[in-house]
């Protein structure tokens, strides 16, 4: 089961604001092409899929593959900008053996309760030689991640959250091993005001997570430096390759 569960009211807050823009995307796109082959017929999964972001950005840059988005919410899949998208989990993914050819993963590994499992799922799926690309927050790595300067109670539910270890290790049951590991730059609003005017707290499963008066307390510190500060917002996810 997810942390959260991901109903009409999330869904709609995802889409509204967790979708970056296409100079977000910028980097994203330099490192995923690093470590994904983008020819003609290659096959990638983008598990848990949430509201079609990622599944709609590989299809633009990439005009001759194939996604195949798996999204165990309905109203996340209600709400997807990339069609097909079929329901499934990380423990029960809805495809053939060996009939994909890499994995990807977006901000989503701490909501699959077992680790290991979802590794043997991903190693079925996967065709000899196949990549799972794990785009995230980890435990103990929120230094370049700008929500965690106005909201510091969240930093104690990312640490509940995988570590980079935590995965490798899970992953290492069902024979993978770390091929890359990078952290990424990504334009997330245009200024801090645009920022805090956009945020919702159901698009965060690390703002649900904390309680109302934090929560509360965040926001008024996001909304004062919104008025002092200009310029990007700039963050960084990590990415972890395991093949």
């Amino acid at each position: 089961m997810a942390r959260i569960a991901y109903d009409n009211a999330d869904a709609a807050a995802f889409e509204a604001t967790r979708h970056l823009t296409d100079d977000g995307l910028t980097a994203w796109r330099e490192a995923v092409t690093r470590h994904l082959d983008p020819r003609a017929g290659v096959r990638v999964l983008d598990l848990g899929a949430g509201t079609g972001m990622w599944s709609q950005a590989f299809t633009t840059w990439y005009d001759r593959i194939e996604v195949i988005a798996v999204e165990p919410s309905e109203a996340m899949r209600a709400r997807s900008v990339h069609q097909p998208v079929v329901p499934g989990d990380a423990q029960r993914i809805p495809l053939d053996d060996g009939s994909v050819d890499a994995a990807w993963l977006s901000t989503v590994i701490h909501h699959v309760p077992d680790l290991a499992r979802a590794a043997l799922e991903l190693r079925r799926v996967l065709r000899p030689g196949g990549r799972v690309l794990i785009r995230s927050a980890f435990a103990g790595r929120h230094q370049a991640i700008t929500l965690f300067r106005y909201f510091p109670e969240a930093i104690r539910v990312l640490d509940t959250y995988p570590s980079v270890a935590d995965v490798e290790a899970a992953f290492a049951t069902a024979g993978f091993v770390t091929v890359g590991f990078e952290q990424v730059p990504q334009v997330s609003a245009a200024s801090l005001r645009d920022a805090a005017a956009a945020l919702r707290r159901e698009a965060h499963t690390l703002l649900q997570l904390i309680n109302d008066d934090e929560y509360a307390a965040g926001l008024a510190r996001l909304h004062a430096a919104a008025r002092l500060e200009n310029g990007p917002v700039v963050d960084a996810l990590d990415l972890l390759v395991l093949a």
